[in-house]
């Protein structure tokens, strides 16, 4: 097994195909092909499922990709660890969150501090943002709660209630606040059942004797939000994700307070890359929870 067959199985796997794989490493698809073939001739085993129109990975291939993003990223934290001042002037950095807005002047500081490093934010549920870190295709993760495992190192952002909110010429707008009871007689705009939002709304209803049903199901917060706007019914978000929106009108629920913790997460065995590490530092400084105020 040659490092050179191991790169080029990687970058097609990650990359989709053998041509986009070529483009990305300056080499040609035939040379790609024959590292690849040469690969899993030796050990006898299907990597790839080939057809005209596509390559897929096969569960052998999906095992070893597995390992390659493990060994490739070790690879590129030896590079940056070598190439510090580099990494810190010229890396990207990779976000996957459920809700940008805890972000917001902590990516500013961040963009003063680094203005050359490229940021890629990405929008996800709970679920999202952890299969991502995991399969080492993001570097930092928002969470709408901490999560109960030793793999993450965690850095508490904030902790806000949930509110519901409605349009401003929607019935219920006049009204400071709202009961369960009174919420389950109207049209109810939830986000996707991964979202800890909804799990902790339903489960505080249910504990309170009610049970909410969605009319509509929307993926992602912007989408329940116009959908609102739009007079579609009632939604719901923590009071730190409502921001200012003059079409909306927040609402308090009368019950037990249901606290959404923000957190900023990342691997732990990935929180000493330089970017990681420099994000998470301006972070600490900046954000109250974090400071324990």
């Amino acid at each position: 097994m040659r490092y050179v067959q191991l790169r080029a199985f990687h970058n097609v796997a990650i990359h989709g195909g053998f041509s986009r794989a070529a483009e990305a490493l300056f080499l040609t698809q035939p040379a790609i092909s024959d590292q690849v073939r040469k690969l899993e001739e030796e050990y006898d085993v299907l990597l790839f499922n080939r057809n005209k129109k596509q390559v897929s990975l096969t569960q052998s291939g999906q095992q070893l990709l597995e390992i390659t993003r493990r060994m490739f990223d070790v690879e590129q934290q030896a590079l940056d660890l070598l190439s510090e001042s580099k990494a810190l002037r010229a890396g990207k950095l990779r976000i996957v969150a459920d809700a940008a807005h805890h972000l917001l002047h902590i990516l500013a500081a961040f963009r003063r501090a680094y203005p050359f490093v490229k940021v890629s934010i990405n929008a996800g549920n709970t679920e999202t943002v952890i299969t991502s870190l995991h399969a080492y295709e993001a570097d930092i993760g928002v969470l709408g709660e901490i999560p109960q495992s030793s793999d993450f190192d965690i850095l508490k952002l904030n902790s806000t209630p949930i509110t519901a909110f409605v349009s401003r010429d929607y019935p219920l707008a006049g009204q400071s606040e709202v009961t369960f009871a009174e919420l389950a007689q109207h049209p109810l705009v939830m986000r996707e059942r991964g979202s800890k939002t909804r799990q902790k709304l339903e489960a505080m209803a249910e504990h309170c004797g009610t049970t909410l049903i969605p009319r509509i199901e929307a993926e992602g917060r912007e989408a329940v939000r116009e959908i609102v706007a739009a007079g579609g019914g009632v939604g719901f978000v923590s009071s730190a994700e409502f921001g200012q929106d003059s079409r909306l009108v927040p609402i308090r629920i009368n019950a037990p307070e249901m606290l959404m913790d923000e957190a900023l997460i990342c691997l732990r065995e990935r929180s000493n890359g330089k970017l990681v590490s420099a994000f998470f530092d301006i972070a600490r400084r900046l954000s109250p929870a974090a400071k324990g105020i």
